[in-house]
């Protein structure tokens, strides 16, 4: 049985990202066609965590962030340490991909890497980090064996820059299980008056949370809630101190527990997607699968992801105009084809069996 190992995730279990969910699937859905070797930062999970035994995978934690500038780090040193340990490298972004050329050179290992978005283009680079970026991706397209695009933008883009064709494979939308109380509006979660629309994100500039909660603060009849990192970075704790004391803004803490986010995305009256960086989002599938009715920033990966068919937003003007204007079944008609395109496209069993065709 081929040992594949997992690089450039947070970890497992997963907590709030699409690199951990797309781990934990695999690691669940493959596990008896492959080993896997999960590498993990130790500094996002507790000591008893760490002690708790994975019958899928073996996990490998290292005293490194995942994120940030130290991911660099991070990766490196779970790439060399897999290519003495695993026949196939999976690699969760470009962040160590410098070093690739090396391990070509010195090892037969496959090496596998999903591009995620186009890095360097995000806000939240300066300029000696977006010109890192651009090497690393360099890296990484021509010193990986295949290459994987989850959006036919970011495909697009590969095709047009390197004359290389990679592997088209989406994220899943489904969860483990839907709990019929995920109808119960009487949890504590969900104790706000009236309708809600909701966003899940990360407090980042490219995510456009500003402009979300400009358009609220602007509408009185209508409720948001907003789940992310806010005390994680000085944009998001300026966020929270300017508009949490609005009676119709709820800003909440992240949610990891995956029963309240569905009950969440279920009883939204629809949803809002900020990105406007990356490629496909799994927050945005999520919602989708749910069936919500999606606003999401207007950029091609977005209308890639929602097929068109989705509403757009530029600016926080556009985003209020469509809240106040928009009929209550242009909003289910969109929920409707919202969940038919999650279905089509983004099930994670889909998903497993394309990443299984690739380590083979």
């Amino acid at each position: 049985m081929k040992k594949v190992a997992i690089i450039g995730s947070a970890g497992m279990p997963a907590r709030y990202g699409g690199f951990e969910t797309l781990a934990q699937n695999l690691v669940l859905r493959l596990n008896s066609k492959f080993q896997f070797i999960v590498y993990c930062s130790k500094k996002l999970y507790d000591k008893k965590e760490r002690q708790e035994k994975n019958d899928h995978a073996e996990l490998i934690y290292l005293p490194v962030n995942s994120n940030g500038p130290q991911s660099i780090i991070y990766d490196i040193i779970s790439i060399i340490h897999a290519a003495g340990k695993a026949d196939i490298l999976l690699l969760l972004g470009i962040s160590g991909s410098i070093i690739l050329p090396f391990i070509r050179l010195f090892s037969p290992k496959k090496i596998i890497t999903h591009i995620d978005g186009l890095e360097w283009k995000r806000s939240k680079w300066n300029n000696i980090a977006r010109l890192f970026l651009k090497i690393s991706e360099f890296f990484a397209v021509r010193y990986s064996h295949s290459i994987i695009a989850d959006n036919e933008a970011i495909k697009d883009y590969i095709i047009e820059k390197y004359n290389i064709t990679p592997a088209f494979i989406e994220y899943g939308g489904d969860q483990e299980y839907l709990p019929s109380e995920i109808y119960d509006k009487n949890n504590d979660i969900l104790s706000i008056k009236g309708n809600y629309a909701l966003t899940v994100a990360r407090i980042e500039p490219e995510n456009n949370i500003h402009v979300i909660l400009k358009a609220f603060s602007k509408i009185a009849s209508g409720n948001i809630i907003i789940a992310g990192d806010w005390e994680k970075s000085r944009y998001g704790r300026k966020l929270y101190e300017s508009y949490s004391h609005y009676p119709n803004i709820y800003l909440y803490k992240p949610l990891y527990n995956t029963y309240l986010l569905n009950l969440l995305r279920f009883n939204c009256e629809f949803y809002i997607h900020g990105h406007s960086a990356g490629g496909t989002n799994p927050a945005l599938v999520e919602a989708m699968y749910a069936g919500c009715p999606v606003i999401t920033y207007d950029v091609a990966y977005n209308r890639a992801t929602t097929s068109g068919k989705a509403l757009y937003f530029s600016n926080s003007y556009s985003l209020t105009d469509i809240i106040m204007n928009t009929d209550k079944l242009i909003f289910d008609r969109i929920g409707k084809h919202m969940k038919e395109i999650a279905d089509k496209r983004y099930r994670w069993k889909m998903i497993s069996e394309k990443y299984a065709g690739l380590f083979l």
